[in-house]
């Protein structure tokens, strides 16, 4: 699998197995047979409710810890410095693991719901690079946090985050953060890349993937790794989990990946981070 490097060095798989609303039952033979297909790069949260199962299935895989890039999230109602170091060692007992490959604040706290939201993301971050400074997490970064969040937090971090995982798909290329990102040298990742599978009977995206004999969902996904951005995307089905895989082979002409750009009106949650409080 291809990688890019974080901001610290450390090597992220370039493209990333979610785990969103993967129920529990379903989360231990898709994960397995994810990494089995070649997969190397899990995404799961705590908010996901299956950090166990993903412990799990990664133990069971017989695949060496350290070959695999483990990601999960803090949820909202755990911010705060005390409350964060807290909650990071349930998730740490969940999955049955000494470390993380890449911790996130899962949604930046806003003055929408917080009349402290700064000194509360400041705060959280605080303990963000406390536990990575001890080794327990190999890179530490935020999701849906916007460029306002970032101009707050980066006034008080001594660690620029390595990634920034937000909404990304054709419709919502969110152009100010993924450039904001670029210029600090903040990795992107890209959830709902396949707008949940909405997008997938797109007529344009059909004659794209038409004209390389493969699927659309490669399409999208070979889309978003050519920005130079990581796509997370989830599947129970085992053809499918090994069918987005090989779209990091795939290569689009420069023509095609205009128009795929160039598309609008495409559907999507398109969520403003600061009306959400997750």
């Amino acid at each position: 699998m291809k990688n890019f490097e974080l901001n610290n060095g450390y090597r992220i798989p370039a493209m990333g197995f979610g785990t969103y609303r993967m129920a529990p039952e379903d989360t231990v033979a898709s994960v397995k047979c994810a990494i089995e297909s070649g997969w190397r790069h899990i995404d799961t949260a705590t908010i996901y409710g299956n950090e166990k199962e993903v412990g799990q299935a990664v133990r069971e895989s017989g695949v060496p810890r350290e070959e695999l890039f483990i990601t999960t999230k803090l949820q909202g109602r755990d911010r705060g410095y005390e409350s964060t170091l807290r909650a990071f060692d349930r998730s740490l007992e969940a999955l049955g693991m000494d470390y993380i490959d890449l911790y996130l604040i899962h949604w930046p706290a806003s003055p929408f719901f917080h009349d402290d939201w700064k000194e509360l993301n400041a705060g959280t971050w605080r303990a963000f690079e406390e536990l990575y400074d001890k080794g327990l997490i190999k890179s530490i970064g935020v999701s849906n946090f916007m460029p306002r969040h970032l101009n707050e937090l980066l006034k008080t971090a001594r660690i620029v985050p390595m990634v920034n995982q937000i909404e990304f798909h054709p419709g919502w290329l969110q152009k100010d953060c993924t450039d904001y990102c670029r210029e600090r040298n903040i990795l992107v990742e890209a959830w709902a890349p396949l707008i949940k599978g909405d997008i997938l009977s797109d007529k344009t995206l059909g004659e794209i993937a038409a004209a390389h004999s493969c699927s659309t969902a490669q399409v999208i996904l070979s889309w978003v790794l050519a920005q130079g951005i990581v796509p997370l995307c989830k599947s129970v089905t085992p053809s499918r989990i090994a069918e987005n895989l090989a779209a990091e082979t795939l290569v689009l002409s420069s023509e095609e990946l205009a128009t795929i750009s160039a598309m609008s009106n495409c559907g999507g949650r398109c969520y403003n981070p600061d009306n959400c409080d997750f």
